[in-house]
């Protein structure tokens, strides 16, 4: 058994994208909905919030120090003031197939271009309309490089940079695939199954990967995070105080803490068995992770 540490109150409706930010030792972590990026400090307990102008769906970290995000409509680089307001300026907006879509997981390759992927508001209409796109300098918005998905979910690269991984969280689907990842060019081909969800609890959600290539999954729905190794073998699952896992992140000073955000239902009787749904935990599975690539910014 892994001991579950609770970081935060369960304040967070869709806490998701957890970036470790290894310049402050502090956790950087969105609200979707809320539209609140924030930053936790496991040492102390500080909590800092800013408020986005529309929805957040993913976060990653520029070589600059300023933010990269996908949010409601389209992808923005942002700078998060010291009153907690946040100024952005819009890079790339994609094609979007319907209305009310918005970007929702995303993070960086191994060489720091930006991937993300859409999705439609109203999961239960079931879409598939959501796609994957890449923005890198130079270069801009680009895609949907991968297409037909649902709800976008579980990007990670491999160690090397030379495997991505990608899911579709929809019940419907809950599906990860691998694909081979061209370094040079940033292309992703040869997509192919790599984990069947439904064989195991509940679906697809945020996902890392450690020091050892292994992929961790945030099981939505199914209350716990599970390691696969790069054959696509279970081998590890903690269990978790929540039904909703969101994303996880590897951190802290040795990389081997795993931060795990969640998600908090609407539904009063939902909460009645996981009162603590919403909160960001963290656990020590005994394996490292691995720093994030940051955005390489422009000149």
């Amino acid at each position: 058994m892994t001991a579950i540490e609770r970081l935060t109150e369960p304040a967070f409706t869709v806490g998701e994208s957890p970036v470790w930010r290894a310049e402050e030792s502090a956790l950087y972590f969105v609200d979707i909905p809320a539209g609140k990026i924030l930053r936790l400090d496991p040492a102390t307990g500080r909590l800092d919030a800013w408020s986005a102008p529309e929805p957040v769906g993913c976060i990653a970290f520029a070589s600059n120090g300023t933010l990269i995000a996908g949010m409601q409509t389209g992808v923005f680089s942002l700078e998060l003031a010291a009153d907690g307001t946040v100024a952005k300026a819009r890079l790339g907006t994609p094609g979007f197939a319907l209305p009310n879509m918005r970007f929702n997981d995303g993070r960086c390759d191994r060489q720091g271009r930006f991937w993300a992927g859409t999705m439609h508001n109203d999961m239960a209409a079931a879409h598939a309309v959501g796609g994957l796109f890449r923005y890198a300098s130079p270069g801009g918005l680009t895609g949907p490089v991968v297409g037909g998905l649902v709800v976008q979910n579980g990007l990670a690269f491999s160690p090397a940079g030379d495997r991505m991984y990608l899911s579709d969280s929809h019940p419907s689907v809950r599906q990860v695939w691998c694909l081979d990842y061209d370094i040079d060019s940033g292309m992703p081909t040869n997509r192919r199954p790599f984990i069947d969800m439904n064989a195991h609890p509940g679906r697809p959600d945020g996902a890392a990967v450690d020091e050892d290539g292994c992929y961790w999954t945030c099981a939505n729905d199914g209350g716990c995070v599970l390691r696969f190794t790069p054959e696509g073998l279970l081998d590890r699952r903690i269990d978790l105080p929540v039904k909703k896992p969101a994303m996880c992140a590897f951190g802290g000073p040795g990389l081997d803490t795993l931060f795990i955000t969640s998600i908090r239902p609407a539904d009063p009787a939902a909460l009645e068995s996981q009162p603590w749904a919403g909160a960001v935990f963290a656990a020590r599975p005994g394996v490292k992770g691995l720093l994030e690539t940051p955005f390489a910014s422009p000149a």
